[in-house]
C-alpha cells in the first residue's frame, strides 16, 4: 500500500496545514504559559512541529508492517512502543540543537527548554498516538477496499460462470430442434433441407464465433436472430411472417449473446407449430428512461401454451440471464391473451 498522505495532494496540503496550526498553538502556549519571548516561541514551535510533520510521514513505513493482519498483538505493541520512543526522542532533541544554534541567548533558551520538557514529552506522546490512529484507519480502509474488490471479482467470476452455463443450455437445445427439423425435411423436401443446413451452418458459425463471456450489441443479436428465423422460414414458408420496428438508438446497447433466441424459439414452438394459419412474429425495440424495451409478439393457439409440456424453460433461462447480467433493473414480462403472446424484455441501456 502506498503512502496515504503523499499519494494525494489534498491530504498532503491538509497534513501540513494541521502541523502549522499546531506550531502556532504551541508557540502561543509556551509564550503565555512559560514566559518565553514571542520570537523564540515562534521559532521553537515552528521548527519542532514541522520536524514532527516529517517524522510523522516517515513512521508510516514501519507502522504499515507493524500493523499487519498477521502480526501478534504483543509484538505489535512492542514495536509501536519502540517506534514511538525513537520518534519522540528525535523530536525532543533535534529541535533543541537547531533552535539553540539560531538564537543569540543560548543559556536562556536552554533554561526555557528544560522548563517545558514535561509539556513537550506529554504533547509528543499524544500526537504520536493520534498519528498511529490515523494510519490505522487508513490501513483498515485499504484492507476493506481490497476485500470488497476481491469479493466483487469473485462474484463476477461466479456470475460469468452461471451466464456461460445458461447460454450452454440454449445452444444444444436449439441445435437438436433444428436437426430434427432437417431430418423431417430430408423426406418431405430435400431441397429445403439442403437450404436449411446451409443457413444452420451460417447461424452456428456466427453463434460460436463470439466468446461466451463477452456481451454483444443489440444489432449483432438481431442479425443472429434473423438467421435463426430464416432457418425456420425455410421450413414453414408463408405461414411464418416477420415484422420489425427497431429504434436506431437501441442498436448499440449491449446484452448477453443469444439472450433473445429462446423468446423466438418459444414463439415458433407455440405459434407456428400449433397453427395452420399465418403467424406473425413482430419485434419492437425502443428506449424508455435509459432502459431498452424489446417486445416480441406472436399470435397463438391459446390452449397450446398451457397444455404443451416443457413450456417455460427458455423463458426462465432468459429471466435468469437478465438478472445475472443487469441486476434488479432488468426483467422479463410475459402477457398471454386469447390469441396473442407477448414477451417484453427490459434492461439498462449500456454502451460498453
Amino acid at each position: 500500500m502506498r503512502h496515504p498522505v503523499l499519494e494525494n495532494r489534498t491530504r498532503l496540503l491538509t497534513w501540513w496545514l494541521v502541523w502549522l496550526t499546531l506550531a502556532a498553538c504551541q508557540s502561543l502556549l509556551i509564550h503565555y504559559a512559560y514566559g518565553s519571548t514571542m520570537n523564540v516561541a515562534l521559532l521553537d514551535g515552528t521548527v519542532s512541529m514541522l520536524l514532527y510533520g516529517l517524522l510523522g510521514l516517515a513512521i508510516w513505513f514501519p507502522v504499515r508492517y507493524i500493523l499487519r493482519d498477521d502480526s501478534e498483538a504483543y509484538t505489535a505493541i512492542f514495536n509501536i512502543a519502540l517506534t514511538g520512543t525513537a520518534t519522540i526522542f528525535a523530536w525532543l532533541f533535534i529541535p533543541r540543537f537547531l533552535v539553540r544554534a539560531m538564537v543569540t541567548e543560548k543559556v536562556d533558551y536552554m533554561i526555557f527548554w528544560h522548563s517545558v520538557l514535561v509539556f513537550r514529552l506529554t504533547a509528543g506522546i499524544l500526537i504520536f498516538f493520534v498519528i498511529i490512529l490515523v494510519y490505522y484507519l487508513f490501513l483498515s480502509a485499504g484492507r476493506l477496499a481490497e476485500k470488497a474488490k476481491r469479493q466483487a471479482q469473485l462474484e463476477a467470476q461466479v456470475r460469468n460462470g452461471e451466464l456461460m452455463m445458461l447460454r450452454a443450455q440454449i445452444n444444444p437445445h436449439f441445435l437438436f430442434n433444428s436437426l430434427n427439423s432437417v431430418s423431417s425435411l430430408t423426406v418431405t423436401d430435400p431441397l429445403k433441407a439442403r437450404e436449411m443446413i446451409v443457413k444452420l451452418s451460417d447461424f452456428m458459425r456466427y453463434s460460436l464465433s463470439s466468446r461466451n463471456d463477452q456481451p454483444v450489441t443489440l444489432q449483432n443479436e438481431l442479425e443472429s436472430l434473423r438467421l435463426y428465423l430464416q432457418i425456420e422460414k425455410v421450413r414453414f414458408g408463408e405461414r411464418l411472417m416477420i415484422e420489425e420496428d427497431i429504434s436506431p438508438e437501441c442498436l448499440t446497447a449491449i446484452l448477453p449473446g443469444m439472450l433473445l433466441q429462446p423468446l423466438y424459439e418459444n414463439a415458433i414452438k407455440h405459434g407456428v407449430y400449433e397453427s395452420t394459419e399465418e403467424i406473425i412474429i413482430k419485434t419492437t425495440a425502443r428506449l424508455e428512461d435509459d432502459l431498452v424495451v424489446i417486445t416480441i409478439t406472436n399470435n397463438i393457439d391459446r390452449e397450446s401454451v398451457v397444455t404443451r409440456r416443457g413450456a417455460g424453460i427458455g423463458l426462465k433461462n432468459v429471466s435468469s440471464r437478465l438478472e445475472l447480467f443487469f441486476g434488479e433493473k432488468a426483467g422479463l414480462k410475459i402477457n398471454l391473451s386469447d390469441d396473442m403472446f407477448t414477451a417484453e424484455v427490459r434492461f439498462p441501456c449500456r454502451k460498453t
